[in-house]
């Protein structure tokens, strides 16, 4: 006997697939208008705060939207923007690379890692900005030197979550690998301990993306052309709501990096 179609259920079902579940949208929605509220209540506070001050110490959120805008439609914003991303780029990649490496490396070779440890626990600690003075005299102050420090901050991130995730690999999943085969150091670190590691690995790699940030715009107050220097010759022409909106577009552009990041860890972790 055929079932017969209900009209009602079809369509719920066609809505919950386009739209989701009605309990999920309710809470989606609760969690945006209270995020509005929010985000309301810190610009009028910002607001009102500004309005007793010159614009000179704090400028008000009209100011700064002025300010952005007028960078934007300029396209001043845009050329900064460039040369901040002409530092962190290569620095981020190459120092995300190079931990990795090095981190996975220590953390499976037990002679490595004796060998190593002790340097690494020396220079670990040293902040990078404390290396800006080399990386002036090295590289001048440019983008190779701006990159430099960029690449220190995230070697360090990296290596050491790349580290922790190998040392911590499951014996139990090693055990079962060699147990069906997997026979060379090779093989079952490619196949075992590296995918046991992967979340630890990401986890480096979107703490580098944020934190790199910071040392990029670091590096630039000392003189690297890019968003930081333009943050700090503004503030010195008391041009606040310039600075500010400079900010704002550094924290855009982490926020999108940072996506960008959770979606590729999203895409890699799926098997889990």
């Amino acid at each position: 006997m055929a079932t017969e179609l209900d009209p009602a259920s079809i369509f719920a079902e066609f809505a919950e697939r386009a739209w989701g579940n009605p309990v999920t949208r309710r809470a989606d929605l609760a969690r945006f208008v209270r995020g509005a509220l929010g985000t309301s209540a810190f610009l009028a506070l910002w607001w009102l705060a500004a309005s007793t001050r010159p614009a000179y110490l704090l400028p008000g959120p009209i100011e700064v939207g002025t300010a952005l805008w007028t960078a934007l439609a300029s396209g001043a914003l845009f050329v900064h923007l460039g040369q901040s991303l002409a530092h962190y780029v290569p620095g981020v990649a190459a120092g995300v690379s190079a931990g990795a490496v090095l981190g996975v490396s220590m953390g499976w070779s037990r002679r490595l890692d004796d060998t190593l440890t002790p340097v690494t626990r020396v220079l670990r600690p040293i902040p990078p900005l404390a290396w800006i003075v080399f990386a002036i005299l090295w590289f001048g102050l440019g983008h190779l030197g701006a990159a430099f420090i960029v690449f220190i901050g995230a070697f360090w991130i990296t290596f050491y979550n790349a580290y922790s995730g190998v040392e911590n690999a499951a014996r139990e999943l090693m055990e079962v690998a060699e147990t069906l085969g997997v026979d060379s150091d090779r093989r079952l670190v490619r196949r075992v301990v590296l995918p046991d590691a992967l979340p630890e690995l990401l986890t480096g790699l979107r703490t580098s993306v944020g934190q790199c940030w910071m040392m990029v715009i670091a590096a630039e107050l000392f003189g690297a052309p890019g968003v930081g220097y333009e943050i700090i010759t503004s503030a010195n022409n008391l041009a606040m709501e310039r600075s500010v909106a400079y900010m704002l577009a550094i924290s855009a552009v982490f926020l999108v990096s940072d996506w960008g990041v959770r979606r590729l860890e999203t895409y890699l972790l799926a098997w889990q």
